[in-house]
């Protein structure tokens, strides 16, 4: 079967065939190009099928009791709908779990972020499972992924704190943010000013703001661009003055 080795556990190949039986030929043509999957871009040799979210939510909420040895083997699928099924399947058995499942799966989910290898992966997946599990705690972790060479890693501190953001609390993110301010990726710049907007929004508009007037002048265009999206035209104009020109990372 594509993208699962031979002698795979059942429920695997279940979801797996679930998953085949929604491929959409048109959509799986465009989606290696949105998700850059040619030679060295961010997503180079990803496979599609071409199946959107949704439907693939609603496979994974089907097979919440997919063993852990399934879920290992949709990771490791070449086909990126199957790796989203598996961190569905993550998210919700997390949600669910009795503390020694949560820190389990946490465990599994670091020990496997080459697989969460797109930033889709990872938007849907880190909040609830790295974030929250992190709420409360030491967050030094956070620290080392920021500073790892791994791009889904670094993306992952950052989207985490999202979690922190809607209970109320932006140190996190503001920490993570200033440790990634010279990212050269746009993917992270994307990610910052998101966290950054975030912030704003459910926070207060304060800590956005007194973070920008320390960092503008040195962020990223895109970044500062992300972070700013909601504000009134004139205080964009304010920021936008004060705020650096990076070129994209291919």
């Amino acid at each position: 079967m594509n993208g699962i080795h031979v002698g795979i556990a059942s429920k695997a190949e279940t979801i797996c065939a679930e998953l085949q039986a929604l491929i959409d030929p048109e959509k799986a043509a465009v989606l290696p190009r949105f998700f850059k999957t040619g030679p060295g871009q961010y997503g180079e040799g990803d496979k599609f099928h071409g199946i959107a979210g949704p439907k693939i939510r609603k496979v994974a909420t089907t097979h919440t009791g997919a063993s852990q040895a399934d879920i290992l083997t949709l990771l490791h699928s070449q086909f990126h709908e199957e790796r989203m099924a598996a961190l569905f399947i993550l998210v919700i058995q997390y949600q669910r779990g009795d503390e020694a499942r949560k820190e389990e799966i946490f465990r599994l989910y670091l020990a496997h972020t080459n697989r969460i290898n797109n930033w889709d992966l990872v938007d849907l997946s880190a909040p609830h499972i790295v974030g929250a599990h992190l709420f409360g705690k030491s967050t030094s972790i956070l620290t080392k992924l920021a500073e790892s060479p791994n791009l889904w890693e670094r993306r992952i501190s950052i989207v985490a704190t999202h979690y922190f953001i809607r209970k109320g609390e932006s140190q996190e993110t503001l920490r993570i943010a200033e440790k990634l301010l010279n990212d050269s990726h746009d993917l992270i710049h994307k990610a910052v000013g998101w966290m950054l907007r975030e912030v704003g929004k459910r926070c207060t508009l304060k800590e956005e703001r007194a973070f920008l007037d320390v960092h503008a002048a040195v962020m990223p265009r895109t970044m500062l661009r992300y972070a700013i999206e909601r504000f009134p035209e004139e205080l964009r104009g304010h920021y936008l003055k004060m705020g650096k020109t990076v070129p994209k990372a291919r």
